[in-house]
């Protein structure tokens, strides 16, 4: 049997078509963010790195800022040779359409498909389930009269980490790829941007729930936080934005490690 290889995947935040980061899904109206660059410099800068993949946010989600995004997936996949995945915003299977046919490979569905589920199952009907992703925001909540201490919970939450929406982190994963999702993207808002590992906890609760690949988001900060997530976490792939964007590590160093402690990634 052919071992897969696991994947390292940049992610590049898009508001107002620049490339930004936050912390914790701190916000831009709140001033929360910092300016990183052009996206489509990153994303070749990513290619040459040897990215497995691509993710594009769009954080901003206007009509306006639609269309700029438009423009950056045209110029990424004009220049880049690695699959692209869109987010962000996308409400509809005409929405889907949109950035499939500016050049996405991947579409990723968070808010929206919380709000419709039945997305799921139109996009993976139209496009195929291996286009169709769920991004699934999620925070731990023990204690402070929601669960006891003893049994820590994971709920979803929506709006870039702003609303809670009660639902199951595990429960609605299952739901999702029952849908028609190919591939469940798992933000920890907890760890987000805080570079202090990923939450191996529930990326393996889901990892283990699931039978589509589980990308692993929030919390990179050292080279051990990304081979713990894909061993102990069992995901099948890192997600990572700062560790690249401020040039703490390339693509390539990451994989270096990575064939270092036997984990099979693409050299």
């Amino acid at each position: 049997m052919a071992v897969i290889a696991k994947r390292v995947i940049p992610c590049l935040d898009v508001h107002a078509g620049k490339v930004t980061r936050g912390v914790q899904f701190g916000v831009a109206e709140q001033g929360g963010l910092r300016n990183v660059g052009d996206p489509v410099e990153l994303a070749l800068r990513y290619n040459e790195q040897g990215a497995d993949e691509m993710v594009f946010f769009d954080i901003t989600a206007t009509a306006h800022g639609r269309s700029t995004m438009v423009d950056v997936i045209e110029r990424a996949a004009d220049q880049c040779f690695m699959p692209l995945t869109v987010g962000g915003g996308i409400k509809s299977v005409d929405d889907m359409f949109t950035m499939l046919r500016a050049g996405a490979d991947k579409i990723s569905i968070n808010s929206s498909a919380i709000a419709n589920p039945e997305l799921i199952r139109q996009g993976a009907e139209k496009f195929g389930s291996q286009c169709i992703v769920v991004s699934i925001d999620a925070k731990k909540m023990s204690g402070a009269g929601i669960l006891p201490v003893s049994s820590p919970g994971w709920r979803v939450f929506s709006h870039g980490g702003r609303k809670d929406t009660g639902l199951d982190a595990v429960e609605w994963a299952k739901k999702a790829v029952a849908l028609g999702a190919g591939e469940i993207v798992l933000n920890s808002i907890d760890a987000d941007g805080t570079k202090a590992g990923f939450d191996l906890v529930i990326t393996r609760r889901i990892s283990e729930s699931v039978g589509v690949p589980v990308v692993a988001s929030g919390g990179a900060g050292k080279l051990e936080h990304m081979a713990d997530v894909l061993l102990e976490g069992k995901a099948d792939a890192v997600l990572a934005a700062s560790i690249f964007h401020f040039g703490t590590y390339t693509v390539g160093e990451v994989k270096k490690f990575l064939a270092e402690k036997n984990i099979p990634v693409r050299l």
